[in-house]
């Protein structure tokens, strides 16, 4: 990778407002992660097609996050640059009558609720999941029965070469928290989602009542990722962490969630290594004593393995 100076001077050149040895722990809804050497927010598809060619041509590492919500960042942080979607990719259009466009910097709370105002049903499922349209893709986000596959009809993204490609839903490979996405160098830029007509009253209703079973059985209070583990075939993580006697098990500021026990939380100056060390922790208990093995859903920066 080049120097410094050299990758802020070309990246400066973009006009981007550059945060330099930014703390990751204030981008991610773990609060934990060290410093990346350069953190920048890209406002258009042509800036960001100058900011990665700049890139590949410095051989220089880059990471896109959206809201870091489902994101583990190594205490050593990110030798690098990381990227998050701003402005143009954050708008969200109604292209027909059950048809909404939305960029990949979107809230998925903000664009269930533009459904809403639309009496458009489908998406209400997706009300509390904390991330971006873009990180709900790459990961297929789903609850209470329902996922990103069962609503989306196209994605448009930008390869590492500054291609842009479009792929309709079947051609995304998507799957229980896997979507082509995780195999290709390519960053999610819109998509579109094909939806219901519905009831706009009975469509808030059903937001709320999500957003009620959210609070009243997981960890809000608490900084984390969300799930820790996918849900292993026939079971439920959390339910076999509980049975396996790890409910409250703390390892430095990370602990088990007593509420959830799918969740770990930062209970209080955790690092990514208490984490870790919690996480290979439980994946060994479970095995041993379920004969079932654990895998990690969330997404990692950084020098970490488990």
């Amino acid at each position: 990778m080049c120097n410094h100076e050299e990758i802020l001077k070309k990246i400066s050149s973009l006009s981007l407002n550059v945060l330099y040895d930014e703390p990751m722990c204030n981008h991610t809804s773990f609060k934990i992660g060290g410093k990346t050497d350069f953190f920048v927010t890209v406002d258009s598809i042509n800036i960001l097609k100058k900011l990665i060619k700049i890139l590949n041509d410095l051989k220089t590492n880059f990471f896109l996050i959206g809201n870091g919500s489902n994101l583990l960042v190594s205490d050593d942080g990110f030798r690098g640059v990381i990227i998050k979607l701003g402005s143009d990719f954050r708008n969200i259009n109604l292209i027909d009558d059950v048809t909404i466009e939305c960029g990949a910097g979107v809230p998925l709370a903000k664009l269930c609720s533009f459904a809403q105002q639309n009496s458009l049903c489908g998406l209400e499922f997706a009300y509390g999941i904390p991330g971006t349209v873009g990180g709900a893709i790459f990961m297929n986000a789903g609850a209470y029965g329902s996922e990103i596959k069962s609503v989306i009809c196209s994605a448009k993204s930008i390869d590492y070469s500054g291609e842009i490609i479009n792929r309709s839903a079947d051609n995304m490979e998507l799957s229980y928290r896997n979507s082509i996405y995780k195999k290709v160098d390519e960053i999610i830029l819109s998509a579109k989602f094909k939806l219901k007509k519905g009831d706009k009253i009975h469509i808030k209703q059903k937001m709320n009542d999500f957003i009620k079973r959210r609070k009243e059985k997981q960890p809000l209070e608490y900084p984390s990722a969300g799930s820790i583990f996918k849900r292993p075939v026939g079971n439920f993580a959390g339910t076999l962490i509980q049975s396996c006697g790890l409910k409250g098990k703390q390892i430095g500021g990370a602990m088990v969630s007593p509420k959830h026990c799918g969740f770990i939380i930062n209970a209080g100056n955790a690092t990514c290594s208490d984490v870790v060390e919690l996480i290979d922790h439980i994946k060994a208990v479970v095995l041993e004593k379920t004969d079932i093995a654990l895998e990690c859903e969330v997404e990692t920066i950084g020098d970490i393995s488990y």
